[in-house]
């Protein structure tokens, strides 16, 4: 029998039991992605079956958007580059980047990530924060609840993604 997803095996250590469920979902991304570095080919990784996304864009989105998101949960604005990096989420460059090196990229980043979760003061999860160049409303909490979901979707559409283009 395989072991459990993450969130089933008990708390982990260092973090607040709030903020647990969002560095559960981090290390499933982790989890997840490793096993796409075992399975997904070169030629599959920036396929666009259908026109949808790649698997590329969705790794490497994952990584960027966890990075924004955060950046917002300090209370802070995002960098130029950070919104260059946006904006080159879906090119595969030339020559293509490879999937160990989005791999790499986004384990930085979710390592960066966990480290901001262990120092964040649980008495400052309903401080306001502002998103985007609109500053639309949220708070620590909403933010880092949304970055793990939104993390975790994007991990399962290029989990799909790969599933279709090796037909299983």
């Amino acid at each position: 029998m395989s072991e459990p997803e993450v969130w089933l095996r008990g708390p982990l250590d260092g973090y607040h039991p709030m903020l647990m469920p969002v560095a559960h979902s981090l290390l499933q991304v982790r989890e997840d992605l490793a096993r796409l570095e075992r399975t997904v080919t070169a030629e599959q990784l920036w396929a666009r079956p259908g026109g949808a996304a790649s698997i590329g864009f969705h790794i490497r989105h994952t990584g960027g958007a966890l990075d924004r998101l955060l950046t917002y949960a300090r209370g802070e604005t995002l960098e130029a580059s950070q919104l260059a990096f946006l904006a080159g989420e879906e090119a595969p460059g030339e020559p293509p980047v490879a999937l160990s090196a989005l791999a790499i990229g986004l384990n930085a980043t979710i390592d960066r990530s966990l480290a901001q979760l262990r120092v964040t003061n649980p008495e400052r999860l309903l401080d306001a924060r502002e998103v985007g160049r609109g500053k639309l409303p949220s708070t620590v909490l909403g933010l880092l609840v949304h970055a793990a979901e939104h993390s975790t979707r994007h991990m399962g559409q290029a989990i799909t993604t790969a599933r279709i283009l090796s037909g299983r």
